[in-house]
């Protein structure tokens, strides 16, 4: 899809923002049949599906559950399939690391383990930012052979593992399985080379792991670490040069301003809360084309579990719609990078939801943003990476194809 949309990109002043609502899709709850957005009362987000297009993304392929990475470069117009980026990347770029190629990097999660050593919280209760910081201060005592080792802190139970070579180091590879088993009543995991050259780098990795244990002993709930998306600094197709858009993020949580940084859409200082994104936005809007603005809670809420809190957060984000509607952007798209079903509990495989509204999209008969109503949409079921070309003609900002 990039190959074919490069040549036909023509200039244009038109105002592009496409609204990313973390995990939006959801299940029905069995005792009333209805799914967070279903059950949420949403009278902007249905005003505005009455008129735009509608229908549902699909983000890798059926029955594939999309991770956070791979379902936002399909917003952008990246085939995930063929365009992968580690988490690990990702969150290292998200808090500006100077993370260099040849560099191994890893997103952390500190954990609580029980006296058997089984997983009883993947995220150690969200502990706060300020405990983080003070255990990756311990981690950073971890001396490992043959490397140079960073140990930086990202938000809540999160942080950033960085393996760089040395000259007597060899080389690295990022070609490494994880250690999060992704459940409880699991022990983690031993990482494993998936390919020979990554042996040296795993044992590495295995011995960073047993330091942590170590160190994390007496410091419960966090007491211990799981480590996933291993990966190096890959090389893209720049989103402004292909899209021919003046470009810019708007994002609270690290990992989201890595995964612009990786595409070349340039970051924007924001705070920490979604009103801050929105004056971001605001305060910005004379100065860029496209606006990628992602909300966190329906995410944050799904993985807990927390059917009513998710709901309490659609509501919250639909009250900002007048807000950015306000200022007349030409194309708005509101959708999800995947589903996070609260009955599941963590990410599904379900496609979500999308609305495009512009001048030119032809409203459909769509009256509720919701699974149900929305896969009555024109748009139908649309592979993410084919959401940009849409965007791009809505805005008219693409020629015709051929003679």
């Amino acid at each position: 899809m990039l190959d074919l949309i490069a040549p036909l990109v023509v200039s244009n002043a038109t105002k592009i923002v496409l609204v990313s609502l973390d995990g939006l899709g959801g299940l029905p709850r069995p005792e009333t049949g209805r799914s967070e957005l279903e059950t949420a009362e949403l009278p902007n987000l249905a005003a505005l599906a009455t008129e735009a297009a509608c229908g549902l993304l699909r983000h890798v392929a059926p029955g594939i559950t999309p991770g956070s990475g791979p379902g936002h470069l399909g917003l952008f117009g990246y085939d995930p399939l063929r365009h992968q980026v580690g988490r690990g990347v990702l969150e290292a770029l998200g808090i500006e690391f100077d993370l260099r190629a040849g560099d191994v990097a890893a997103r952390g999660n500190f954990c609580t383990v029980d006296a058997a050593g089984r997983i009883t919280d993947r995220r150690a209760g969200r502990i706060p930012t300020e405990t983080c910081v003070k255990l990756v201060e311990r981690l950073r005592t971890i001396r490992l052979p043959g490397v140079e080792m960073f140990v930086e802190p990202v938000k809540e139970h999160r942080f950033v593992l960085v393996l760089r070579q040395t000259g007597r180091g060899g080389t690295l590879s990022g070609r490494l399985s994880e250690t999060d088993p992704q459940a409880v009543g699991e022990r983690p995991l031993a990482v494993r080379a998936l390919v020979p050259k990554a042996r040296a780098t795993a044992g590495r990795v295995n011995r960073f792991v047993e330091g942590a244990r170590r160190l994390l002993a007496d410091a419960a709930p966090a007491n211990m670490v799981l480590l996933r998306g291993f990966d190096q600094l890959p090389k893209l197709p720049r989103f402004p040069e292909v899209f021919g858009l003046r470009s810019a993020a708007i994002a609270a949580y690290p990992m989201y301003r890595g995964l612009a940084k990786v595409v070349g859409i340039e970051v924007l200082k924001t705070g920490g809360t979604f009103a801050d994104e929105v004056a971001t936005l605001r305060e910005h809007w004379n100065a860029y084309d496209f606006f990628f603005v992602h909300y966190k809670d329906t995410d944050k809420a799904g993985e807990d579990g927390d059917f009513d809190a998710k709901v309490a957060a659609l509501e919250r984000f639909d009250r900002f719609v007048p807000a950015i509607r306000d200022l007349r952007p030409d194309v708005l798209v509101v959708t999800g990078d995947h589903a996070t079903p609260s009955i599941l509990a963590a990410h599904g495989w379900q496609p979500v939801p999308v609305l495009l509204w512009s001048r030119y999209c032809g409203a459909d008969a769509v009256a509720a943003f919701t699974e149900r109503a929305c896969s009555a949409g024109s748009l139908g079921v649309l592979p993410a990476h084919h959401l940009m070309p849409l965007v791009m003609a809505n805005a008219l900002r693409l020629t015709k194809f051929g003679a």
